[in-house]
């Protein structure tokens, strides 16, 4: 009985220095984090893991994309990278920053002021379709069901699909889904 006794003193007290060895880490350790959590609190969710290991997701994709800087601007400025990191399948089609310039002067500048977060998160999300669907494969639809719960029209000219009278220029497979580079910014029908 003396042995348990004894086995239970040194447990117990080995268990208390270690609890204080930890607390000292995890205090560090806090003041550590609650720096840096205030130094990027926007920059939090699963958009920001790094990871080299996997396929690209669809914003990495975009992020690694000279064509699409601009893209990459208005969906920062949306707040929407975490959305376009999820299991999906997601279908993007991403608007080079020639379509966007396309745009009659101005329009983008405003869009990215913060009081057009909301006008920009809606445009964003019209050039979002759950699924993952290739080109030709987009050549049997009529229109698509848009993360902004709009449609967009399909139609087929010269054997092409155009997805809102937009061209699909390039196509790249993604982790989560597949990006569909397009020669125009898809703007949502206004309602009236």
């Amino acid at each position: 009985m003396k042995t348990i006794k004894l086995l239970f003193l040194v447990f117990a007290s080995v268990a208390l220095m270690y609890s204080c060895k930890n607390e000292t880490k995890q205090t560090s350790t806090n003041s550590t984090a609650t720096s840096t959590e205030s130094a990027s609190e926007e920059r939090t969710g699963q958009a920001f893991i790094e990871d080299d290991g996997s396929t690209p997701n669809v914003l990495q994709i975009a992020i690694g994309s000279a064509d699409h800087s601009t893209l990459v601007a208005a969906v920062q400025a949306a707040q929407l990278e975490n959305a376009l990191v999820n299991a999906g399948p997601l279908m993007v089609f991403a608007p080079t920053n020639e379509a966007f310039a396309a745009l009659p002067e101005g329009t983008v500048e405003n869009l990215l002021k913060p009081e057009n977060k909301d006008a920009l998160a809606n445009i964003l999300k019209y050039h979002v379709t759950p699924g993952n669907y290739s080109k030709d494969f987009l050549k049997k639809f009529k229109k698509l069901g848009q993360a902004n719960n709009g449609y967009v029209k399909v139609e087929v000219v010269d054997g092409e699909p155009l997805i809102g009278g937009a061209k699909i220029i390039a196509s790249v497979p993604a982790g989560n889904g597949i990006v569909h580079v397009i020669d125009k910014v898809l703007l949502p029908p206004t309602e009236e």
